[in-house]
This record gives structure tokens, sequence and C-alpha cells, in this order.
């Protein structure tokens, strides 16, 4: 039998056990799983309780909950709990703010929900409150994230050695302090959150015409929400009036991010445009990297979750709303829907907040990790403290010629194939764009390297270069997102990353070239001679360039015409084969679909580079006709066959036979076509 504890009781508890004021430095078993309250127990009519932090002391206030019914959805669907708040501390706050998700409600001592929802366009005291009868489930939903089986560092021991920099960093703030400069990593951002409160407090004093209860302005609220509600049913569409009542879009903090990153990675993981973003909310230096293997939360205490921790941090902050030995459940809503996930789950310091009609919120910072997030599902996340994620640590170096500047950055982000390819794509140009002010019209030289077990080498590698009028970043981090995307997609096992290094080289300007021509120092050669062609290159508003590249005849070159292209590495010509695809033909070879993940990274790995030319056999190009399309079929069966019974030498020998490349400093941007004469015997 539970014995029941009212809002008075559970604030006992929390002195007990240390944790008034000191959220976390307790052991994380110091809290057991409170009574609950299944929601169709839950009446109308009923009080209760909410706990939550509003400011920087950590110390947990309540307020008034008052219940006005259960909402039922329809089968499948999820019900929810209305209430209204009311109290010294919502009216400081100006209602349910974002940020406050997750805060538990108690009635009569038991656990009833999480605060998930407020209502748009109308008053900020009515709100949802997440059954958590509806939210238990998520502790033993399915877990098989996290699996990797990388043999990783002694994260204690680091973090040891990180103690001591802390300590010295605590002692050089104190004295600071001491000094008279008392602005810590924060204050700014505590000031701005403040004033703006006493702005918004400001602005509704000056609007009140008269001093009344809350009570009597409530009714009025009531009633003059149902006399327009009479007269806008007739006009207005059921979906329109949903909408109204539909969950504010969730906000995600970005650190490190300037607002051209900022855009680039919510391209990738928002472009349904349904989160709200703010570059605010992360680490600061004093807290970056570390990690608490003994804290404890407990209900109504500020958390958070992220995906990426370090020099740009991505993640969000809400509400403990219970707590079970070393298991917890927060925010009352999804994070961002993706299921059995694995995320950073971190403290959170609570900086103020900022009253809105619909947009108000709790402006929180995350800080340490202390666990990991495996489930962000309808009813919310839910993890477990002092274990913690697999994670992928991504370095990006970034040098930039013309102004002479280079800038280091590293981040760790945390091992989940859905976010990998985005945030490291995201990662890599929110660095190019910081260290550069400006990518139009800029040419960029990438490198990559990925420590992997998706291939045998253990490493893929790759360099290509890359111009753009508009945002050079915006194409340059194609490859790079292409080869995480491809290990992250292995069909045939959870591949292995060890770390992501990234070399970025930017200049400002256009440096490409087209090819003029490309004279053989003979017409008529044998199968496996070498020719030598005189190319002449026209850089970008600069002279002609002469180059000499050598070219083999290949061994098994009938005799004949042999064609060749001459062209950028970047661009791959039209041939019959690929005008039939276009037509709507499917002529994808056996060895195309039997490639592995292995095959495609080398793939990759060795196609051509915007900055090589290419010298290899060209297409003869015949019109398309029946026999043309059967005969088109029966040599790419054939080639499949040859390249499937030569998978062991994939890597080895050249992609295409007699291929040459040629590296130059420039783009190259267009073609050229030779033909040489081979003669046998």
């Amino acid at each position: 039998m539970h014995k029941f504890k009212t809002g008075r009781a559970l604030a006992k508890k929390i002195t007990a056990l240390g944790l008034a004021g000191m959220l976390l430095t307790a052991p994380a078993t110091g809290w057991s799983m409170d009574p609950i309250m299944p929601h169709s127990q839950v009446q109308e009519g009923m009080v209760g309780t909410a706990y939550t932090v509003i400011d920087s002391s950590g110390e947990l206030r309540d307020f008034q909950v008052d219940i006005v019914g259960n909402m039922e959805n329809g089968k499948g669907s999820q019900p929810m709990i209305m209430a209204k708040a009311s109290g010294p501390v919502v009216q400081q706050t100006g209602g349910i703010l974002q940020g406050m998700s997750g805060s538990p409600v108690y009635v009569d001592g038991y656990l009833i929900g999480a605060v998930a929802a407020g209502i748009k366009e109308m008053t900020p005291y009515t709100f949802f409150i997440t059954p958590i009868d509806e939210m238990i489930p998520l502790w033993s939903m399915p877990d098989k994230k996290n699996k990797t089986r990388i043999s990783t560092i002694n994260i204690k021991k680091a973090a040891e050695n990180r103690e001591k920099a802390e300590a010295e960093k605590k002692k050089e703030q104190e004295e600071r302090a001491k000094a008279g400069d008392k602005k810590v990593y924060g204050d700014d951002l505590l000031d701005r959150a403040r004033k703006a409160v006493e702005a918004d407090k400001e602005n509704a004093d000056t609007a009140k015409e008269s001093v009344e209860p809350q009570d009597v302005k409530d009714v009025k609220e009531v009633k003059e929400s149902k006399e327009a509600k009479e007269l806008k049913d007739t006009k207005e569409p059921a979906a329109a009036k949903a909408e109204k009542t539909a969950e504010p879009k969730d906000v995600m903090y970005f650190a490190g991010f300037n607002q051209a990153g900022l855009n680039f990675l919510k391209q990738q993981i928002d472009p349904g445009n349904t989160m709200q973003f703010l570059p605010m909310g992360a680490p600061g230096e004093a807290v970056q990297g570390q990690t608490k293997y003994n804290a404890s939360l407990v209900p109504g205490a500020a958390v958070g979750v992220a995906v990426t921790y370090g020099d740009f941090a991505v993640g969000a902050t809400g509400t403990v709303t219970a707590v079970d030995g070393d298991r917890i459940l927060a925010f009352g809503h999804p994070f961002l829907h993706r299921g059995n996930v694995n995320y950073f789950m971190t403290d959170a310091t609570v900086v103020g907040t900022v009253s809105g009609q619909s947009n108000g919120m709790k402006v929180a910072n995350i800080g340490n990790i202390i666990g990991r997030i495996s489930q962000d599902r309808a009813t919310g996340i839910a993890g477990t403290l002092g274990v913690f994620p697999m994670v992928v640590p991504i370095k990006v170096n970034v040098k930039d010629n013309g102004l002479a500047r280079s800038e280091n950055y590293g981040a760790r982000i945390a091992y989940d194939e859905d976010f990998l390819p985005q945030l490291s794509g995201g990662i890599a140009y929110a660095a190019l764009s910081k260290t550069s002010d400006n990518l139009s019209g800029s040419t960029a030289k990438v490198g990559f390297k990925i420590r992997t077990n998706a291939v045998k080498s253990g490493v893929v590698t790759r360099d290509n270069m890359f111009y753009n009028n508009a945002d050079v970043g915006q194409i340059a981090m194609a490859e790079l997102m292409q080869a995480m995307n491809t290990i992250c997609q292995n069909s045939e096992k959870e591949s292995d990353i060890i770390d992501v290094q990234v070399d970025i080289t930017v200049e400002g300007g256009r440096k490409t070239a087209s090819l003029v021509s490309a004279v053989p120092d003979k017409k008529k050669v044998k199968p496996g001679e070498t020719v030598k062609f005189t190319t002449t290159i026209k850089p970008y508003r600069k002279a002609q360039e002469t180059l000499v590249i050598p070219y083999k005849v290949p061994e098994a070159q009938p005799a004949g015409s042999l064609n060749l292209d001459i062209r950028g590495g970047g661009l791959i010509p039209a041939t019959a084969l690929m005008l039939l695809q276009q037509s709507g033909i499917d002529l994808t070879s056996e060895a195309d679909m039997k490639q592995t993940t292995e095959d495609k990274l080398l793939k990759l790995e060795k196609s051509g580079k915007n900055n090589e030319i290419v010298i290899t056999p060209g297409a003869v190009q015949k019109p398309v006709s029946q026999d043309n399309i059967l005969a088109a079929k029966e040599a790419a069966m054939q080639r499949s066959r040859e390249k499937v019974s030569k998978l062991d030498e994939f890597g080895k020998t050249p992609l295409t036979p007699g291929e040459t490349k040629f590296a130059t400093g420039y783009i190259i941007d267009n073609v050229i076509h030779s033909t040489l004469t081979v003669e046998r015997g």
C-alpha cells in the first residue's frame, strides 16, 4: 500500500534527501517512484499541484492545477487531461511556458502525469497533461540502440583529469569575482531574459485599465471565448479549429552555429519546419565535455537531451516527470519522435522565463552529461542515469587562405544512424561558414577520413574540390554526407564509426578551367603503348596553361578506332545505356544490385574528382532501336557477370580499363574528344 504524499510531503522528501537547491548531487538511487493515479480515475473538479524550476536558483516551485476533464481521442489515440494553472508562480511566468513540459502534476499525493502542451491563441493558463500511465510503458520499450562493438577509452579516468581543470577554472572565477569582474558564462543571457520578463510585466501593467482578481478575469475570458466560438463555429473549418489546439512547436537549442550553419542544419533535420530553432542554451567552456557518473534528478528538475555535444551542440531542455532509481521520464511529449534512440542526457540550468501568449518559454542551458536517453516517443522521453551513449567524435579543421585564418572544431555526436549523416555534414558546414565570413563565389577543397569497420582497410578517405557562385558549402558537404549515409544504411550489419576527421581549405574566387585541346604525340598506337597528350586548359580569367598527360592504351584493346573522352573527373557523359534508363527502361545490372556497403564506399573513393582531367574510352553512340535495346541489355548483363567474378580484385585495379586521371589545381568544367587508331600485330 503506497503512502499518500501531499505537495508539502513531496517537498519534505526532497529536503530529506538533501536535494532542495542542489538537485544533482545525491546518489542516483536516492528517489523511488511515486504512487500514481491512472487517468481513468482522474475526474473533473480535482485539485492538484505541479512542480517545476523557473530560475537559476534551481529551487522547485509549485502551482495549483485544477482538473477540467479527460479527453479521449478515439481508439489508438493518446488520452489527455485538460487542466488549468493558477497561483503566484504561473502569474509570475505569465502562464504555462515551453520548457515546463514534463513538470509533474500530483493529486492527493498521487502522480497523475506531466504538463505537456498549451492551447494556441487562447489563455496560457489552460493546458493539457499527458497521463503518467501513458508514460510508464516507455521504460519497458525495446532498446536495441547503443550496441556497437567499438572499444572505448576509459572515460572515467578522462573525467578525473578534467576535474583538475574544473577546479582551476572555479578558482579563477572566484578570483575574478573578488576583483569585481563577476561576469561568467550565462550572465549575459540571464540579464536578457530578466529584462524581457520585466518588459513583459511593464507592458501588462500598462495595458490594465483596472485591477481585477484572477478568478474574475478567468470568468470573462471563458465568456468572451464562448461568444467568439459561437460566432466563428459557422465560419471556421474544423481543421483550422484543430490547429488552434495543436501543440506549439518544440524548441531545439543550438550552440556554436552561426545563422548560415543553423539554416543548413535545419534543412537537413527539420525540412517540414515543425520545430523552433534558437541559438542558445548549450554548455559553456566551464562544463563542456564533463561527465557526471553519480548524478541524480528529482521530479520537477530541469533536464536536457542532446544529439551533439561540444563546440557544436544540438538539443533541448524540459522537465523531469518521474524518477525510479536511475530511470527517468520527462517532457510529456516527444523530443524528435524517433522511437528507440541513443542521445545524451544532460543536467540543465534554468536561466529565467520569458512570457508570451503563444510563444512564452523557460530558457535553460544544457549542462553536464549525466546519462543516456533511450526512448523518444509520443508520450515523452525516457532514459537512464549513469549509462552513457556511444559517440562518434568529429574534428573539423578549416583554413581560409584569403583571410589567413585557421580554426579547429570538435564535437561528439551520439551514435544514432538516423542523424549521423545530417549532423556530420551540418557540423562541417557550420565550421566552414564560421571561419569564412563569405562562401559565395568561393572554391573549397574538402577532404575527410572516416575510421570504420565498414571497409576492410578500416578507413574511408576522400578529397575533392568544389566551386559555387552562391554558397560553396552547400555542395561541398555532399560527399561526406553520402559516405556517412552509406555506412549508416549498411544492410548487412550495424557499422562501427570510430571517428570522423574533416579538413577544409577555402579561398575566395573561382578556380575553374575549361579544356581547350588535347593533342596526342602519335595517332597510331599499339595495345599497351603509352601516348602523351599535350593538353591545353583555360583557367577562368587567367592565361592558358599546358599540361602533358600520359595515357596507356588497354592491352586488350581491339584493332580499329579508339574514341577517347577527355573530361573533368566530376563530369559523367551520357551513354546509350543511361539514355535508355532515362527513357524508363530498367537496366540495373546484377553487379549494381549486389553491391555491398564496402563496394559503394570504394566506388566513392575512386570516383573522378572535380579537379582531375580524366582520359577514358568514350561511348560509341548509336540510334536507339529495339536491336540496340536488346544489345544494351545483353552488354549490361555481361559486364555484370564480369564484375561479379572479379569482386575479390575490386579496388586493386582501375574501375575502368584504360582510364587515366591527372590532378590539377582547377575544377575542370567541360569535355572534349580525341580518336586514336589501334593496330595489332
